[in-house]
């Protein structure tokens, strides 16, 4: 008994494992290729986030904060290989990292706190997807406007007064379009996998 329970925590650690590694190698070929950038014509929108909340809805915080982690690292060495004139700010492990391990745990708490008082699997799953993307996008611009708004200003050619007003435009723009991006996403995505798991 105790050997079958044993080796039932081995697979599960295996599999939490093959897929941590699947959903960041498909996150970092998003980034790579720029399929995970949505153009529109005033701007772009990033969907490179979506593994790590589908990560974290099907498979729990630690797959979901594991995908982010590595999410973030790629930021990372994205600003130091192909760097541009805001790539700074993710050289901070604050900004890089801080914000994308905050998806998984966000996604997977709010949907299990929704999911067990709503009763509605896709509703939960949208609204999870949608606050787990302005965890990134609140936590990135937020970590930039108290760490950087000088060094931000200068690199945008802006002045430091307006920093604060610029910002909040990108939130409400970019970051409103990619948390219903996420949602839209998200939802047929893990609704059509949990069918598969119990079938």
């Amino acid at each position: 008994m105790l050997k079958a329970s044993g080796m039932r925590r081995s697979q599960t650690k295996i599999r939490k494992l093959v897929i941590i590694a699947m959903l960041s190698s498909i996150s970092i070929f998003l980034g790579v290729s720029g399929l995970g950038f949505i153009r529109l014509p005033a701007f772009s929108l990033t969907i490179m986030h979506l593994p790590v909340i589908i990560g974290a809805i099907l498979e729990g915080p630690i797959v979901g904060a594991s995908v982010g982690l590595i999410f973030g690292l790629f930021s990372m060495y994205q600003a130091l290989t192909a760097p541009t004139v805001t790539s700074f700010l993710f050289l901070n492990p604050l900004i890089a990292l801080v914000p994308r391990v905050l998806i998984g745990i966000v996604a997977y708490y709010v949907y299990k706190f929704l999911v067990k008082t709503l009763k509605k699997p896709k509703i939960s799953i949208g609204i999870s997807a949608i606050l787990a993307t302005f965890t990134n996008t609140v936590g990135v611009l937020g970590l930039t406007y108290i760490l950087y708004l000088d060094q931000y200003a200068k690199a945008i050619n802006i002045s430091p007064n307006v920093v604060g007003a610029t910002l909040f435009g990108v939130a409400t723009t970019n970051g409103v379009l990619e948390a219903i991006a996420s949602a839209l996403i998200s939802v047929p995505v893990i609704i059509g996998v949990l069918k598969v798991k119990r079938q």
